[in-house]
């Protein structure tokens, strides 16, 4: 008897842990990574409860979702030492085989734009494209600075912008007008949005800013970018029309990790490895309005899309926490594992 009702316990046990393992990825979900444990969290925002957690390889450092929200991609970075991109079936929770990137070592900042993955490969001093329908790197650029590590894509492909920490630069690369003679974009299906760049080359500008220009936003709008300096503790603000630095923020921000804008634009927030607090600033004013206390430093930055709540991921200290982007006050915190860092979100379509 003794024996029935142990095994009867036993696996309800075991029928409870599948259960909780098994609990469905939400439609929206923060993904945050941990460095030291190499893993990446799929995390229910609603409870800020762990949902799952997945092996991502050797130093994740970033991480983005694609437009589904079916996948995650993570770069392993190693400072050059590694070349592979971590993949992820977010719905499945399970890891997918790795993307080998040759020689294009260090990728580090991942945006997923027009079906692909935008990537910047550090050691390689370049940028490329991962396409997942022919799983094949299908397209690369160099930038010839040293550090090439953050990266934007325009929504309609023309402008990349690339943030160069050891260089102190910008990189502005855009698609030129027009190709060879006889050449020309394939027209697309009626009502569709098309992808595929336009035909021509591609121009690239380099913009001095400052000192560790690492951390970057584009603004909502897509007339600035705002620079974070980690060397010079400031801000530099560059006019995309002109693709020049129109003004300078001494914003004490040394250290400087990351920048990133409120959805609506009308507040930057500025994370730091060096300082306890997130710097906040008024766009408009260009004043900064609140430092926000939230440990021994803070790096990777993520808003949630409804301009509600922001995520920062505070490194030393082994959470991400949780701001409200109304009241601009920590309201909780999320334990994602030792030395977390890359955030993204992930939106089930």
């Amino acid at each position: 008897m003794k024996a029935v009702l142990f095994s009867l316990v036993l696996l309800a046990g075991l029928l409870y842990a599948n259960a909780v393992q098994a609990a469905d990825t939400p439609v929206n979900a923060l993904l945050a990574l941990s460095k030291h444990d190499s893993t990446l969290s799929i995390v229910d925002p609603s409870t800020l409860k762990i949902i799952a957690q997945i092996p991502v390889g050797n130093d994740p450092h970033e991480v983005i979702a694609s437009a589904d929200g079916h996948t995650a991609y993570v770069s392993n970075y190693g400072s050059g030492a590694y070349n592979t991109l971590a993949v992820v079936d977010l719905i499945a929770q399970k890891a997918l085989p790795a993307v080998d990137l040759g020689p294009l070592r260090g990728p580090h900042g991942l945006t997923f734009v027009g079906g692909k993955v935008w990537f910047t490969a550090e050691a390689a001093k370049a940028i490329g494209s991962y396409d997942p329908a022919t799983k094949k790197v299908d397209w690369i650029l160099g930038t010839g600075q040293n550090r090439t590590h953050m990266i934007y894509v325009s929504p309609d492909i023309k402008l990349i912008v690339t943030a160069n920490v050891s260089s102190g630069t910008v990189s502005l690369i855009e698609k030129t007008i027009g190709g060879p003679p006889g050449q020309s974009l394939p027209p697309g299906p009626p009502g569709t949005a098309l992808f595929i760049p336009a035909p021509g080359d591609w121009n690239e500008t380099v913009v001095r800013v400052g000192n560790g220009s690492e951390g970057f936003d584009v603004s909502p709008d897509g007339k600035e970018i705002w620079v974070a300096n980690a060397g010079d503790g400031t801000v530099s603000i560059i006019d995309v029309a002109s693709k020049q630095v129109k003004q300078t923020l001494a914003a004490d921000v040394g250290g400087a990790n990351r920048l990133k804008f409120t959805p609506d634009g009308k507040l930057a927030f500025i994370s730091t490895l060096r300082g306890p607090d997130v710097t906040v600033i008024d766009t408009a004013t260009h004043k900064t309005i609140k430092r926000i206390p939230v440990g021994h430093g803070a790096a990777g930055i993520v808003m949630q899309p409804d301009g509600a709540r922001a995520f920062v991921a505070c490194s030393p200290d082994g959470y991400v926490v949780v701001i409200n982007l109304h009241s601009l006050e920590v309201f909780g915190r999320v334990e994602a594992g030792q030395n977390p860092d890359g955030l993204a979100w992930a939106v089930r379509r």
